[in-house]
């Protein structure tokens, strides 16, 4: 037994003398708390199960003087073994212990909220960096026209489920030594839609709904990263004749730029130039969301510096900054030379001293000394 080492008022917080309405409060609201489904709680479904049990206990008269005489011990001797609860909906629950649910009415399938539906759309980087509208198409189940939702064929009307009487659900009644228990569930006869259809509608099959078709532009917001989803509520599969319809959600899938790489709301380009542009300086075409730009490069430009272009990158998704472009400079090296490209490269070794090779002060350099 779960609970033999800990007094049932304790693990409810109740008082030896509580009422029967503060037992049924005090459970109502720890279940409320401790559902495996609410709780992330390591330890909430053992807690769950206790409250459980102890509910089961002193709600019922009989066994509730049994252990307010004897404890658990006495419960024992009189056969008392604890119903063994599962994790269903709350609704359920309640439902077990009160012959309601949470909201204390029989919920109903036959209202529930359509499914959600999937689709994916393809952009280019360039396309996320300023926003674009897409087409997207999917397929979507809606109401049957022909039979106006209800699944029966024209002139026909569904009857109501035998089994459930139109409710829906069925209760089961076990009963113990220490009384009667009631457990709602779903209808197996008509699923909980509450009514059978003898005469399915030839359109949708006795379903009530059909499958169409469905196309909506889709607004892409700038700075979308690739595989982030919109959600547009409402456009999902429709939901019972009192349910809400499902939502569609849209994956965008941003196609890699064949000169541009994103890292966050940063944009990394690479700008290649000669050993000569590089010594002399020089102006190179560099890549850009935005087409192509110049940049100006000072003489001694070094391999694998960088240059920042600030406010060059991605938007910011729904905000108003932009991030940066950092230009990577690759240096190119001949490799094929002339006998006259290797003379002049010659003259050029000799006629360079010390001087022409000169480190300035670099990054590294400049934070050494800003510790000193």
């Amino acid at each position: 037994m779960a609970t033999a080492e800990r007094d049932y008022y304790e693990v409810l917080g109740l008082a030896r003398g509580a009422s029967d309405g503060e037992i049924k409060k005090a459970f109502r609201r720890l279940a409320r708390e401790l559902h495996p489904d609410v709780s992330d709680a390591p330890d909430a479904g053992e807690r769950f199960r206790e409250i459980a049990e102890a509910y089961e206990v002193l709600s019922n008269a009989e066994a509730r003087a049994l252990y307010d005489r004897y404890g658990h011990a006495g419960l024992r001797r009189g056969g008392f073994t604890p119903s063994n609860v599962d994790f269903g909906n709350l609704s359920d629950i309640f439902a077990a212990f009160f012959g309601d649910d949470l909201f204390g009415t029989a919920s109903r399938g036959r209202s529930a909220r359509g499914g959600d539906v999937a689709a994916t759309v393809e952009i280019e980087l360039t396309d996320a960096a300023v926003g674009v509208t897409r087409r997207v198409d999917f397929e979507v189940s809606v109401g049957c026209e022909t039979c106006g939702e209800t699944g029966a064929e024209p002139g026909t009307e569904p009857s109501t489920c035998p089994v459930c009487g139109g409710a829906g659900l069925v209760q089961q009644v076990s009963r113990s030594l220490f009384g009667e228990f009631v457990r709602t569930h779903t209808c197996p006869r008509c699923n909980g839609a509450g009514r059978m259809v003898e005469h399915p509608c030839p359109s949708c099959h006795g379903s009530g709904r059909v499958v169409r078709g469905k196309s909506l532009d889709v607004e892409v917001p700038p700075g979308i990263h690739d595989g982030q989803r919109i959600r547009l509520r409402g456009e999902g599969h429709a939901g019972g004749p009192s349910g809400q319809a499902g939502d569609l959600f849209v994956q965008v899938r941003v196609r890699p730029h064949p000169q541009l790489v994103r890292d966050g709301d940063d944009v990394h380009a690479t700008a290649r130039l000669t050993v000569v542009q590089a010594a002399l300086g020089a102006t190179v075409a560099v890549q850009t969301l935005d087409g192509e730009t110049e940049l100006e490069l000072e003489p001694g430009t070094q391999p694998g510096e960088v240059r920042v272009l600030r406010g060059k990158g991605m938007p910011l998704l729904q905000g108003f900054r932009r991030g940066d472009l950092h230009v990577h400079l690759d240096v190119v090296v001949p490799r094929r030379l002339t006998a006259e490209q290797r003379s002049l490269l010659e003259q050029f070794e000799r006629a360079s001293g010390e001087d022409t090779y000169r480190h300035d002060e670099g990054f590294f350099e400049r934070l050494k000394s800003a510790f000193h």
